[in-house]
């Protein structure tokens, strides 16, 4: 696989970052930074395997050479900490003898980048898309990823399992993780959570309101909750649109209409079903807590999300997550976490949940990528869900990180066992994603359907304007799919 550069994205602004964690690097980042042009095919060595050489190596890098070699692991470091990362890491290596150095972060864009555009890249990458910052989505487009379809083969480190035998049916089989359509899988699907409304479920037995299971019924709350000085709606950023979005399609109009959409079909976002989606959402912002598009951005999210605890707004777009993410935040008496999948568009309709995953990868500039499957094969044993689903925060409240992997609800009790059961209670799962395109276009897909949200809220964007951008930047995004 050809390695291109990011310098698109990784600005020479960003500061250089010391990758750090399980082991201390022994070699510094070159000082070139490559040109963006495309490189030549990279040699043996550069792909990570040992070249042919009759040399005698030193002792002690024959050993390591022996006990599995050393790969470079990087991952974001999200609700769940970094201890499990840790754990697992370690619990890699007893297995396998492969030394991980490990860098975890709440910003890794910005601590990989300037060793990326150095030509220095992770061997693994824990970075989900449909972040601000679009890096996962940028090396998708520059086709700049491995091809992992094989350790969907490959037996898990420690056990007699296939990997693909671990995993739950649909993961592997979705544009999350198979972007290009050809069949093959570039992303390994890791922590999942059913998406939907999350609420304060003490709230609506105190006032005696039921759970809205239409749109009509939606609005209708609406304005008995606006009548008490409490909005209907808030949203963390607008990112958190994305799962939101997709499970309103699949309402609108099911799997049919989500596969046309997200693949940017000519003329579908004048179709009737886009027409539903794009009136709820308008019709949505004029319910929102006023205070949301000020603070929805990476660094004042949770005061959105505070919203709720505070009885100021009824409903947000969020996963499991939340609870662990607001654990020592205040509330109000009374409070209990509710979760609701997205109302249906009719009477009669489905309702539907949007199954939300983060990826693991592999960058095409990886030194060891025969390690780095290895890796992603071990984050499916029985070992490292474990460790996983017992992620703990700072003060020692339990936000587990769960893999989509066979009977995974089992470890699970309290609030994400409840969670993990809405499947179970009716609620249709949505699964997908918008359709890879050529990075020529400029702009990423939450910028063209997501972030105009904040400005339908304040007024500064009609709805039509929002519509009109979303038909101009189809027609591009169409034109340069990834093929």
């Amino acid at each position: 696989m050809k390695r291109k550069m990011l310098s698109i994205l990784l600005v020479a602004a960003l500061a250089t970052s010391a990758l750090t964690g399980c082991g201390k690097k022994s070699e510094e980042p070159a000082t070139d930074t490559p040109s963006t042009t495309e490189q030549d095919e990279p040699t043996n060595e550069e792909q990570g395997e040992e070249p042919t050489d009759t040399t005698e190596e030193p002792e002690e890098e024959a050993d390591n050479q022996t006990a599995g070699g050393k790969i470079e692991v990087a991952a974001l470091e999200g609700g769940y900490g970094k201890t499990i990362w840790e754990d697992v890491c370690k619990a890699f290596t007893e297995e396998t003898g492969i030394e991980v150095e490990l860098l975890t972060s709440k910003v890794l864009e910005d601590e990989i980048g300037p060793s990326m555009q150095a030509g220095d890249y992770p061997d693994v990458i824990h970075l989900a898309t449909g972040r601000e910052k679009g890096l996962t989505e940028t090396f998708i487009k520059d086709k700049n990823i491995v091809d992992i379809t094989d350790v969907l083969s490959m037996t898990v480190p420690g056990e007699d399992a296939v990997v693909s035998d671990k995993i739950a049916g649909g993961f592997t089989e979705t544009s999350l993780t198979n972007p290009y359509g050809d069949g093959k899988t570039y992303l390994a699907p890791m922590f999942y959570s059913p998406c939907g409304l999350f609420y304060n479920a003490g709230l609506m037995e105190e006032k005696g309101w039921e759970v809205p299971t239409t749109w009509d019924e939606m609005w209708e709350l609406g304005d008995k909750a606006k009548a008490e000085g409490i909005s209907l709606f808030t949203y963390p950023t607008t990112g958190y649109f994305d799962a939101f979005f997709y499970a309103l399609m699949y309402s609108a109009g099911g799997p049919e209409f989500f596969d046309k959409a997200t693949k940017y079909e000519e003329g579908i976002w004048d179709s009737e079903e886009a027409k539903t989606c794009f009136d709820i959402v308008a019709k949505l912002a004029t319910y929102t807590e006023p205070s949301t598009p000020a603070q929805a951005n990476d660094q004042d999210f949770t005061k959105n999300q505070q919203l709720v605890l505070d009885n100021k707004a009824l409903f947000m777009p969020n996963g499991t997550w939340i609870v662990g993410e607001m654990a020592n935040a205040p509330r109000e008496d009374g409070f209990k976490w509710g979760m609701t999948a997205l109302p249906a568009v009719k009477e009669g309709g489905d309702g539907y949940s949007y199954t939300w995953f983060e990826q693991a990868w592999i960058p095409g500039g990886a030194e060891n990528p025969d390690g780095a499957k290895q890796f992603i094969a071990f984050l499916y044993s029985d070992k490292a869900c474990e460790i996983f689903a017992s992620a703990v925060d700072a003060d020692g409240n339990p936000v587990p990180a769960v893999q989509p992997v066979i009977g995974i609800a089992d470890m699970l009790e309290g609030d994400n066992k409840m969670f993990y059961s809405i499947y179970d209670d009716g609620a249709k799962a949505a699964m997908g994603n918008f359709a890879a395109y050529d990075s020529v276009v400029g702009v990423t897909n939450r910028e063209v359907w997501f972030d105009p949200v904040n400005s339908l809220v304040s007024g500064d964007k009609t709805q039509e304007d929002w519509v009109n951008g979303i038909k101009e930047m189809n027609d591009q995004m169409r034109e340069n799919l990834v093929q």
